[in-house]
């Protein structure tokens, strides 16, 4: 079975586009929004990596995922397959728990100095999760909600 699921989350963000960008493709930032519920590692001997600067199409190894900042539980296989520097990058990867893994960020600049960010993730779970992926992308998208809250209250 080759199942797929996506979601879609586009939230306003109350600060100009590029400073937004700014933030979005740092590890703090990224790790910010995922707060309290989960961290990001960078993967070893990454240094000093923003999504800006990672090579297109090239995999950059094993981001692990950790339960509270703290307890690891997945890894993240990340390869940024697109990057329009500025406003819209796509990761394409694979997880312990994904056979696949979509994640397609734009950030566009609205009205009066603000900005759009809009998630688009597509997923589909190894075989042994696929039975829970409608319980699975309820999850996901409240988490995706979580994380544009916590980016919009950024730069409140």
């Amino acid at each position: 079975m080759d199942r797929t699921w996506s979601f879609r989350q586009s939230s306003e963000i109350p600060a100009p586009a590029s400073r937004v960008w700014g933030r979005v493709v740092t590890p703090d930032g990224i790790n910010d929004e995922m707060r309290p519920w989960m961290t990001m590692s960078v993967p070893h001997g990454a240094g000093e990596v923003t999504i800006d600067s990672l090579e297109v199409g090239r995999p950059i190894g094993r981001a692990w995922l950790r339960l509270f900042g703290i307890l690891p539980y997945d890894f993240d296989h990340l390869t940024i397959a697109e990057l329009e520097p500025g406003r819209r990058f796509r990761e394409e990867s694979t997880m312990i728990s994904m056979r696949r893994w979509t994640h397609d960020r734009t950030v566009e600049p609205v009205a009066d100095g603000r900005s759009r960010v809009t998630d688009v993730i597509t997923f589909a779970p190894r075989a042994g999760l696929v039975l829970s992926a409608p319980i699975l992308r309820r999850a996901l998208a409240a988490f995706f909600r979580h994380r544009h809250r916590r980016l919009a209250a950024h730069f409140a």
